[in-house]
């Protein structure tokens, strides 16, 4: 049986993560493993529930880090653990890194808060590499701005918002920089995906 890998994907709103899930899923299937795509919040039946609560709900920043690990727990024990038990590479759409950088960067919420519930809900389970596309606030903008959809809460906020976020985040790769890769998401999506291609290969050679 394969071994098991966690990968997860992050970035700030607009930054283009989303648009790389499906080639990561591909270069780990062209390995001979299962691949697991999925999200947060989100992966699971009460977690897309959650989702929607978070993502729509005015609330305080404390309150969406409770529900933000309430959603990641069942993702946990009911989609991540499982996977990675058979062997699967489990690819996911934001982890706890997300709730570093927009509670505890977005919403000023205290760091000691949020490593504290990461240690009641994951205590040993961290990513193998975490992909992290970079890009500049007011360029992220510009990209959602050409979406047509109903932009969500954390959308809507304004630049400075997302200026703590990416801070947060580069924060939590200077921390960890063996785990985060810094992907430069500038420019068109092909020279974006040769960056992740390069990045995922010495993350896994």
């Amino acid at each position: 049986m394969t071994t098991g890998r966690f990968i997860t994907v992050e970035g700030i709103d607009g930054a283009g993560k989303s648009s790389h899930l499906e080639f990561l899923a591909s270069a780990i299937r062209a390995r001979g493993a299962e691949a697991v795509v999925t999200r947060e919040p989100g992966g699971t039946p009460l977690g897309e529930k959650l989702r929607e609560l978070v993502l729509h709900e005015p609330m305080d920043g404390t309150t969406e880090a409770l529900v933000m690990f309430a959603a990641r727990r069942e993702h946990l024990v009911r989609v991540i653990e499982p996977a990675l038990a058979r062997g699967a590479w489990v690819l996911s759409d934001r982890f706890s890194d997300a709730t570093f950088a927009y509670q505890c960067g977005g919403r000023g919420l205290d760091r000691g808060v949020f490593r504290t519930l990461e240690s009641l809900v994951h205590p040993h389970r961290r990513p193998d590499a975490t992909f992290l596309f970079d890009l500049d606030p007011a360029a992220a903008l510009e990209r959602q701005r050409a979406q047509s959809r109903t932009p969500d809460k954390f959308e809507r906020e304004a630049a400075g918002f997302f200026g703590r976020v990416r801070e947060a985040y580069l924060d939590r790769a200077r921390e960890d920089p063996a785990r985060v890769r810094v992907i430069d998401a500038s420019g068109g999506i092909e020279d974006v995906r040769a960056r992740l291609a390069e990045a995922f290969a010495r993350a896994f050679p």
